[in-house]
């Protein structure tokens, strides 16, 4: 990538969580696991692997400036923050948009928005939306409904491929979207294409919306069934740096690269377990619990009290 910002990924995934905690405490809720489960995938990606541009985007986050149309040529996405759109850069996906308060602070701790840009979460006019959009600090477009953005990217990709671009399409996703038709659809047309210029990460923390997957759809055995679909296939830690170095550059021609990250939607915040599996909003049901978790969570982060 052309920023530099020198941290070590480990200093960056740590950044992360304490980014979305702070958040969540001074917000009174927040997606916290997302962070637990996300922060050392995202932040070997921003720091390590994606080959990024300048932000052609302010630090400052614009007011939303309405939807892309040949009539609004004040429209933006919120792709800007990853650079330049150009043949010899990578473009990435976010396709659960409900990451979008982890994106964000990716973004933050890698210098790439201003430090006061979560000021403008969820704020009516705001692009910094909860759930994000395309013009959303690094979202390039909309995913709706779960499973949406790997579709996307896959033709994204096969178009750079047939132009003869040379940047890869990264994509984002969560497990939950591999309970959708649409991901096997895409897995099994990308794999006919030979669509070798994709490398997808899946956020393997399962969990959803509806509580534990194995009591909402059981998803078996993912790695098998993702690589009967005909991708390359990698299983690994999702918090084992070196693992998801080595499964990034494992990529083999015609074949798209799916690395499934095995994740903890607890890490680095253990007291969060005790929630287990009601945590993909975090939210406080007193003020008595507001603090103690604000207590036993700062500790583990190594944050002062007086800070939050």
């Amino acid at each position: 990538m052309t920023i530099t910002n020198r941290q070590s990924t480990e200093d960056v995934a740590a950044g992360i969580r304490r980014r979305v905690f702070l958040h969540t405490m001074r917000n009174n809720g927040g997606y916290l696991s997302q962070a637990c489960s996300a922060a050392e995938t995202l932040a070997l990606l921003y720091n390590e692997v994606l080959d990024l541009g300048e932000p052609t985007l302010p630090k400052v986050p614009l007011p939303f400036a309405g939807v892309p149309s040949a009539s609004n040529p004040d429209a933006f996405t919120g792709a800007g923050y990853h650079g330049p759109f150009s043949p010899e850069y990578d473009r990435f996906i976010i396709s659960p948009a409900h990451y979008a308060l982890v994106i964000y602070s990716a973004l933050i701790q890698m210098g790439r928005m201003g430090e006061d840009a979560l000021d403008y979460f969820n704020k009516d006019g705001s692009s910094v939306e909860m759930i994000g959009a395309e013009h959303s600090p690094g979202m390039e477009v909309t995913t709706g409904s779960l499973a949406q953005g790997l579709s996307m990217a896959s033709g994204l990709a096969w178009a750079r491929k047939r132009r003869g671009e040379t940047g890869k399409v990264w994509v984002y996703m969560s497990d939950g979207e591999f309970q959708e038709g649409q991901t096997w659809e895409c897995l099994a047309a990308m794999s006919f294409h030979g669509i070798d210029n994709v490398r997808v990460i899946v956020d393997v923390n399962r969990q959803q919306c509806d509580g534990a997957m194995s009591s909402v759809l059981d998803l078996g055995d993912l790695p098998a069934r993702v690589a009967a679909f005909g991708a390359t296939t990698r299983s690994v830690d999702g918090h084992d740096l070196d693992a998801l170095r080595d499964a990034a550059n494992s990529a083999e021609p015609g074949k798209p690269l799916v690395i499934l990250a095995n994740t903890s939607p607890f890490q680095g915040m253990p007291f969060l377990e005790r929630r287990f599996p009601r945590l993909h909003y975090v939210r406080f049901k007193s003020k008595d619990e507001r603090e103690e978790m604000k207590v036993a969570i700062a500790e583990e982060l190594g944050l002062e009290l007086e800070s939050i």
